[in-house]
């Protein structure tokens, strides 16, 4: 069973049990010092087949320069040439007592890290933090891995009163729509044309189009009731290996959802959900 985060109440954990039943290790937090700080822990135990033996992955404070450096390298690898962010912000923001962690896994008996989180707390009153960044390695995507980052970003913001946590996301890529809004249950609350100018990355030289969205921790978003749904919008399956392959194709994917979007959006319809086979789903 699950065990909430202290000062968490565990009815509000219940609205997450459509994500944690997908992932297949519960967490057990422990807690260990480091110097004058406590620092929170959390172990996730693989379940194997009799006879085999499991592995331990843990998600834990990136307190020492050489964890910090080793984030650096890992978003480094994840996101390509252009740096999303460098070791000294990341340092800076986990002194000030902000959200940087790890995932470790040590499956292969040596301790790697193979992803990573960043979040910051927001305006003071607002009880909201501002998630930079939740990455994993390539090889290890697909598994849960990532619901297990994100729910311990959710249970973290709990126990420090935050009850809402926003960012943004690229609207083309379409395992992040389905993630984000369908899985964890975050809202769309606004769009916005090239927020960040033109870099690599995730965008591969591209305009960086952007979603933003508000996950209220304790009002997770249902899908829209299929009568509810007045238009849908389609996003390629793949766009990540199309800006790869055929970077002019997925350019101009980006052109004609941008029209597409200014123009339901503009129409005063609101972005409710996302369908793996439909794409974007808005109601009126």
């Amino acid at each position: 069973m699950w065990t909430s985060a202290q000062g968490c109440p565990k009815n509000l954990v219940s609205d997450f049990s459509a994500v944690v039943s997908l992932v297949d290790i519960p967490p057990r937090y422990a807690r260990s010092r480091h110097g004058s700080q406590t620092v929170r822990v959390a172990r996730f135990r693989k379940r194997r087949p009799e006879g085999q033996t499991g592995g331990v992955r843990t998600i834990r404070d990136l307190d020492t320069v050489e964890l910090i450096i080793d984030a650096q390298g890992l978003l480094d690898s994840i996101r390509g040439p252009e740096r999303v962010i460098d070791a000294g912000t990341l340092r800076a923001l986990q002194q000030s007592g902000n959200y940087v962690v790890g995932l470790f896994d040590a499956e292969s008996g040596e301790e790697r890290m193979v992803g990573a989180s960043i979040a910051f707390f927001g305006a003071p009153g607002r009880r909201a933090m501002h998630s930079h960044i939740t990455a994993l390695l390539p090889d290890y995507r697909g598994r849960g891995w990532g619901r297990e980052l994100k729910e311990h970003q959710r249970q973290w913001a709990f126990s420090r009163d935050v009850g809402r946590i926003t960012w943004t996301f690229d609207p083309l890529v379409a395992r992040n729509a389905h993630f984000f809004l369908t899985v964890l249950g975050a809202r769309v609350t606004g769009y916005s044309v090239n927020r960040y100018g033109i870099f690599g990355g995730g965008d591969a030289g591209d305009e960086s189009d952007r979603l933003d969205v508000e996950w209220a921790l304790a009002d997770i978003a249902k899908p829209p009731a299929s009568d509810a749904i007045v238009e849908t919008l389609e996003i390629p399956s793949d766009i990540e290996t199309m800006r790869i392959e055929d970077p002019e194709a997925a350019h101009e994917w980006r052109t004609r959802l941008r029209a597409q979007m200014e123009g339901l959006l503009g129409s005063g319809l609101a972005l409710s959900g996302f369908d793996v086979e439909k794409g974007y789903l808005f109601t009126a």
